[in-house]
């Protein structure tokens, strides 16, 4: 019966002819190991999909080509329009690669968007320039005219997304705490 349950898909269509998949492997052999599985297969499809959409949005509002997770930068250094320190950015952004942001940061720089305050003895932050605040403006105008214009014609999808938000950011600690928990128990290299 688990393994039956397992294979179908729980969308509502098609079930009797999704039986025929068998959607279970070494990560996903119990209904709820499918489930996860699925759901873990489409956060990455999200995610290197919205990394694709911010480029390509980045890109209509500048001459500058970015990655996903820059772009991001970009917009939580101008969120509430105040200065960020590298520590802050990562905390916003649950990241912990912090020469990674401090790359990233250097490449805003370096494009005119971003500028660095103050120093080591008082504190470094960061904030956009006035290039780095209309090129966000821009993006923030095609952000509204496609992406925003596009989900407004999904029926019932304000009260989808604010369901899907708080699935994704409970997720985000669940992850958390077994990560800890991981690194917490690792066995060393070698060990039985």
């Amino acid at each position: 019966m688990a393994r039956k349950k397992a294979n179908r898909v729980r969308s509502g269509t098609g079930e009797e002819a999704a039986e025929a998949f068998d959607r279970r492997w070494h990560l996903a052999e119990t209904p709820l190991e499918v489930d996860t599985t699925e759901l873990e297969f489409a956060v990455m499809r999200t995610f290197e999909s919205f990394g694709r959409w911010q480029s390509e949005c980045l890109a209509g509002s500048a001459e500058f080509a970015a990655s996903g997770p820059e772009n991001a930068l970009l917009h939580v250094i101008r969120m509430n329009d105040r200065p960020k320190s590298v520590k802050e950015l990562a905390r916003l952004m649950n990241r912990d690669d912090v020469p990674n942001i401090q790359y990233s940061l250097r490449k805003l720089i370096g494009a005119g968007l971003v500028e660095r305050q103050g120093s080591a003895r008082v504190g470094v932050t960061y904030s956009v320039t006035p290039r780095g605040a209309e090129v966000t403006r821009k993006y923030a105008a095609i952000r509204r005219a496609l992406l925003i214009a596009a989900l407004e014609n999904v029926p019932d999808f304000a009260a989808r997304m604010q369901d899907a938000t708080r699935t994704l950011n409970l997720l985000a600690g669940i992850y958390e705490e077994v990560s800890r928990t991981a690194a917490t128990h690792r066995r060393p290299a070698g060990g039985d």
